[in-house]
């Protein structure tokens, strides 16, 4: 059987070497492995952020890939993890909720390991870096066929971090959520989607209230960023299926509604709606 593609995820950004020499520790130890860099770029220390990109993905990652997931706040105190999902996919990262949304999309758990093997760990481990030093040994060690079993000694899956689903609250006429991301663009991400629009009744509303603490905007239903003017307010569906406030360039959602990630953000309809 051919290796298995790596897909890596991680909050270290570009600025440093750490990327690059987790790329050089999996090449090494399994150099037919494809490696995927998914993302770098989630902001720092935001676990929860991370989960959700990659369960946002889930569906375009494939069956066998290995997941290497590193947003580690507490590096070398959380449990050095390995799963298996109930759907056969591995996953790797520190057990602190990162891959929770991931397996929960996969059907649970099927198996999870502390990693400890002494072959595959580096050492000595660096305290600050489990990432080069125990996940990414790991994660390429099962992209070359080795048995999670091995790994190191059996968890729970039932003690696992689990993380709680960022749901928008819904009432007719009026859906309330917060903010999960503002990109480079300006653009704000929402813990909202079209089935939240529909179930609040406002799926056929043509113009979408937004309130925020230090803003509010009228945005215009549109489906993609070119159909909204300079200087307009929009909402879309984005790519991920979140529902996201955007502004027609060069004007800025965020900056115009002051808003930042975990800010709360209401949208409602006209009077008749509600």
């Amino acid at each position: 059987m051919a290796d298995r593609p790596i897909v890596f995820l991680s909050d270290f950004g570009y600025r440093n070497e750490w990327v690059g020499i987790c790329h050089a520790v999996m090449a090494r130890a399994a150099p037919a492995s494809r490696i995927v860099d998914l993302s770098h770029g989630v902001p720092p220390l935001d676990v929860r952020e991370g989960a959700l990109l990659l369960a946002d993905s889930r569906r375009f990652l494939a069956d066998d890939a290995v997941v290497l997931a590193v947003v580690d706040p507490n590096v070398g105190r959380d449990n050095d993890l390995a799963v298996e999902t109930n759907k056969g996919r591995f996953l790797v990262g520190p057990d602190n909720g990162l891959l929770a949304f991931l397996w929960q999309a996969d059907g649970g758990v099927r198996e999870a390991r502390r990693i400890t093997l002494e072959s595959v760990v580096l050492h000595p481990v660096a305290p600050s870096f489990h990432a080069r030093d125990v996940f990414a040994p790991a994660a390429a060690f099962l992209a070359r066929g080795g048995a999670l079993s091995e790994l190191g000694p059996q968890l729970d899956p039932a003690a696992l971090t689990e993380l709680p689903f960022p749901s928008a609250s819904v009432e007719h006429g009026k859906i309330e959520c917060e903010v999960l991301d503002v990109n480079r663009f300006g653009n704000v991400l929402l813990n909202a989607t079209a089935d939240d629009l529909e179930s609040a009744g406002l799926d056929t509303v043509p113009i979408i209230g937004i309130d925020a603490m230090s803003g509010s905007a009228r945005a215009r239903r549109v489906s993609t960023y070119i159909d909204v003017d300079s200087g307009d307010w929009g909402l879309i569906v984005d790519p991920r299926g979140w529902l996201s406030v955007i502004r027609g360039n060069p004007a800025n959602a965020a900056a115009g509604l002051g808003i930042q990630p975990g800010d709360p953000v209401w949208l409602t309809g006209p009077p008749d709606a509600a």
